[in-house]
């Protein structure tokens, strides 16, 4: 289903948009300035324990519901278009917002839609059809949608506020890593680039999109039957700078194999012809200081900083069909290495 065949437009929803997908996140050198010092609320007659908050920038809330063995998961991701396809949008959405749930360990029980719409711009049927996009995602991740929030808004944005559950003793953190790991990456890197491309030119990548509307489901429940405990999901920020969060909280080393990095056909060629978002450039130059990049060239970097949209979990241990990139060592000079 497409703008085109659907709507019978020729509408490009990814003109609407200042930026594209998870590459339009506030920068996380500044989000971080903005978070420092607001330390978490904790209501004297609240129904619950916080495992899990502000300190290390995980994936979702956690709350321990005491008395029992069960983690409330809580977050919410919405982002503006990322493909000129309404119904795709609405898929890659949803399943980027269902992948906070999966990256903590959890099952999504029910989300909201969160829809902001230049009505007097664009026609609501490609809202609708955003709508529905999201609708099937989450059928298919057994996930309720019930209700949701609209505004009307010059910049056309959608994703989920989503509610899941976990059990507490098994979640999925970034803090949780250890020396000796190995680094596991679920999905190949280049969303990022190949997104950009698009919005530029106007060519179309399917499996670009097939990749960001796949669900983290399979893998998130393979790392806990492999008794994996630390766990991210590589989104807005890139490889490096999720993995630069997640060594940081876990107080080590994270080594990257350059070499063993998987990438979507046709990403290399893009990052080369220059298609490279703000977002990615912005992410590169948080993490730089932080990492020894060795001889890596500046294409790979940029790659390795490439801002993902519903990218794949990053895992520290190994599960069935995940290649291995890298390995956490005892913290060193640097949090990042790159060999």
């Amino acid at each position: 289903m497409s703008a085109n065949t659907a709507s019978g437009t020729t509408l490009r929803l990814t003109r609407y948009a200042h930026g594209g997908g998870c590459a339009c996140k506030i920068p996380p050198g500044e989000l971080e300035r903005v978070l420092a010092g607001l330390a978490p609320g904790v209501p004297g007659d609240a129904a619950g324990t916080l495992l899990v908050g502000l300190e290390t920038g995980d994936d979702a809330a956690a709350v321990h519901l005491d008395g029992t063995g069960i983690a409330v998961l809580a977050t919410a991701d919405f982002f503006t278009p990322v493909v000129d396809d309404p119904y795709d949008w609405g898929r890659i959405a949803a399943a980027n917002a269902l992948s906070d749930v999966y990256a903590m360990g959890g099952r999504p029980l029910v989300a909201v839609n969160l829809l902001a719409w230049p009505r007097d711009t664009l026609p609501l049927e490609l809202a609708a059809l955003v709508l529905r996009g999201g609708l099937d995602v989450t059928r298919e991740a057994g996930c309720h949608l019930a209700g949701g929030h609209s505004v009307d808004d010059p910049e056309p944005k959608y994703g989920m506020a989503v509610t899941g559950i976990a059990d507490p003793d098994r979640l999925l953190r970034n803090d949780a890593g250890r020396a000796g790991l190995p680094l596991s990456l679920t999905k190949p890197l280049g969303v990022g680039v190949l997104n950009n491309r698009h919005k530029a030119t106007g060519e179309v990548f399917p499996h670009a999109v097939a990749s960001m509307a796949a669900l983290n489901r399979e893998a998130s429940e393979a790392a806990l039957a492999a008794g994996i405990r630390c766990a991210t999901d590589v989104t807005g920020f890139g490889l490096l700078g999720h993995l630069y969060k997640l060594a940081r909280a876990s107080g080590v080393t994270a080594v990257v194999d350059a070499s063993a990095v998987p990438y979507l056909e046709g990403a290399c060629e893009a990052a080369r012809d220059g298609f490279v978002s703000g977002g990615t450039r912005r992410n590169l130059a948080w993490v730089a200081p932080h990492t020894d990049f060795g001889g890596a060239d500046e294409v790979t970097r940029l790659l390795l900083a490439d801002a993902q949209t519903s990218g794949g979990l990053l895992l520290a241990g190994e599960i069935p069909g995940a290649p291995v990139i890298g390995e956490l060592v005892p913290a060193g000079e640097y949090p990042l290495v790159v060999r």
